[in-house]
């Protein structure tokens, strides 16, 4: 069957046709969908695991116990997983492994530009690249293949573009396999020094032998044109060279660690100019320049954000013909919904002067004017360490003005350590929980507070009161943060105890709660043009010809605005006149 296919739905598709039986991961964009689309199988058991480093870690259970399985990230949650993926490479697998990371060139939803090609290389584990849906449907079913075949865990790299481009591909049957026997194997499977050495051994000669057969496997393909100009590409810039430069020979490496020398050699030699097209870092470039090959590379492209056809053809052609380029558009900044049960409490650390330790999730749009709230953002759970070790650099009265903020889910993702540190190590620190009830800004995922799985099972949810009174706070607030009197009042208090306190801001994200049915609305006779109401930031208060409304159709009816509006101009249309 032919089916227009998302590059993410290809990778779930592939691991379905595989016979896979386990998928896990941690949502992040542009990866989210893969596990997403793996949960319709009902012949695959599908997870959302708490953070990255778990769901690697399930998987690689999954495999030593006979079964193929899949887990997914983004780039930096790669790094996240990074500790079991090195000592994996070591083990090799049982069943077949494959690990998908979805990198972000052009930091489209991530806090930076990390290339997961170099962890492929550092942990000496084969790395495939799909150009297409199609090719993510293949190169899947292959990896598993190869997995197993070379006792290695195999990486399949996603970029946004193709995770979240869609494509025409051919859909096939599931090949049905049967769990692959148990066997105890300490020597192979427990990682003391001893066991590692000899593993180690393996893995040189396990990529050695994957190398040399790089060189004649189908996903590596010669396309032989002009012979003047010569590409080696890979993943989507393969699509842009194609687009760029319809009559150039060009190398498509569909395995890009190991890299077929052998052939790169033979190709290299039967054009002109040779030229090495790759987003981000000069990965294969520098690897077959050390060759003594040579080739012509970032010295022209850009090793920042998304190559395009564009930028191809005049890098090399010096223009770009038959490519158009893109009308100029006005952007469009990112901005929390309105309703956001987030904006109230940024609006109170504002108003009270507070320095705030940001996180990873919608709340990170608090750095942004008007609101101005976030002072950091680094990575996942790194809030409220990074609150603890400015507390113990400054003193005791800088943390009286200082909060971490971190969401639920990413509380629960690597959050839950940085305050067992804080109580071990004797802080100070105010902790605010903005728990909105879902992985917001990845599309709305459960996870362990929720009290549903992936496949909408209903289970216990992990009650964060309790979890944060067993760690050793005494001191937690649950607080509604539309309340914006108590928001206030228990910020105040937290912030000057000389003990550690949390502060959970409840409220169900704006786009999962619709109980809410009465837009607002502003009297201009009563409106002062104070701006007061614009200091929230909400998108559905404009400014237009000196003039403020609200847009009914963006208003959620929060009542954020009537509760700041000094002169009670702001009401809600569903009260009398």
């Amino acid at each position: 069957m032919r089916k227009l296919v998302l590059g993410n739905e290809g990778i779930a598709r592939g691991a379905y046709e595989a016979g896979a039986r386990v998928a896990t991961a941690y949502p992040g964009t542009p990866s989210t969908e893969i596990i997403e689309n793996a949960a319709k199988y009902d012949e695959i058991y599908a997870e959302w695991s708490p953070n990255e480093k778990v769901a690697m870690e399930v998987a690689i259970g999954a495999s030593f116990a006979g079964a193929r399985a899949l887990v997914a990230m983004k780039h930096v949650g790669l790094n996240v997983a990074a500790d079991p993926l090195f000592t994996v490479s070591y083990t090799g697998v049982n069943a077949g492994l494959v690990i998908v990371v979805a990198d972000d060139p052009g930091m489209h939803s991530s806090q930076n530009e990390q290339d997961s090609r170099f962890y492929a290389r550092a942990s000496q584990i084969p790395m495939l690249e799909p150009a297409d849906s199609q090719e993510a449907i293949d190169f899947v079913k292959l990896a598993f293949e190869l997995s197993e075949e070379y006792d290695t865990p195999v990486l399949v790299r996603m970029t946004t573009r193709v995770s979240h481009s869609q494509s025409i591909a051919v859909l096939g049957q599931r090949n049905e396999l049967p769990l692959k026997e148990y066997k105890k194997l300490p020597e192979k499977n427990v990682m003391m020094p001893a066991m590692a050495k000899k593993r180690h051994e393996f893995i040189k000669k396990r990529m050695k032998a994957m190398a040399e057969a790089a060189n004649s496997m189908e996903i590596n393909r010669i396309e032989m044109n002009d012979t003047s100009i010569g590409v080696i590409t890979s993943g989507i810039t393969y699509q842009y060279a194609k687009e760029a430069l319809p009559n150039a020979s060009i190398l498509k490496l569909g395995m890009i660690n190991p890299l077929p020398k052998q052939l790169i050699e033979f190709f290299a030699a039967k054009v002109d100019k040779l030229y090495v097209i790759e987003e981000l870092e000069p990965v294969i470039e520098e690897q077959i320049k050390s060759w003594g090959i040579c080739a012509v590379g970032k010295e022209i492209f850009p090793a920042q954000g998304e190559l395009s056809a564009n930028i191809i053809a005049e890098k090399i052609l010096g223009e770009t013909p038959g490519v158009k380029s893109p009308q100029s558009i006005p952007s469009r900044p990112p901005v929390m919904c309105p309703g956001c049960p987030h904006r109230g409490v940024f609006y109170v650390i504002k108003k009270l002067g507070l320095h705030a330790t940001g996180d990873i999730g919608c709340y990170t749009l608090g750095a942004l004017p008007p609101l101005q709230a976030i002072d950091t953002c680094v990575c996942m759970g790194a809030s409220i360490g990074m609150a603890h070790g400015m507390e113990k650099a400054r003193g005791r009265e800088f943390g009286r003005k200082l909060v971490a903020v971190i969401g639920d889910s990413t509380f629960i993702h690597s959050g839950i350590t940085g305050l067992i540190d804080v109580i071990y190590n004797q802080g100070n620190s105010t902790v605010v929980i903005l728990d909105n009830s879902t992985t917001g800004m990845t599309g709305h995922q459960d996870h362990p507070g929720t009290g549903r799985t992936i496949k909408g099972k209903d289970v216990p949810p992990l009650d964060l009161v309790k979890l944060i009174e067993a760690i050793g706070v005494k001191h937690i607030s649950v607080v509604d943060p539309f309340d914006l009197g108590r928001t206030e009042s228990v910020l105040r208090e937290e912030v000057t105890r000389d003990e550690p306190s949390v502060i959970i801001m409840q409220r169900p994200c704006a786009l999962l709660d619709k109980s809410i049915e009465f837009p607002a609305k502003i009297d201009p006779d009563l409106c002062r043009k104070c701006n007061m109401c614009l200091r929230l930031g909400c998108p559905a208060i404009q400014k237009k010809d000196d003039v403020i409304g609200i847009n009914q159709a963006l208003c959620n009816g929060c009542g954020l605005c009537i509760n700041v509006c000094r002169f009670n101009a702001i009401r809600r249309t569903g009260e009398e006149e």
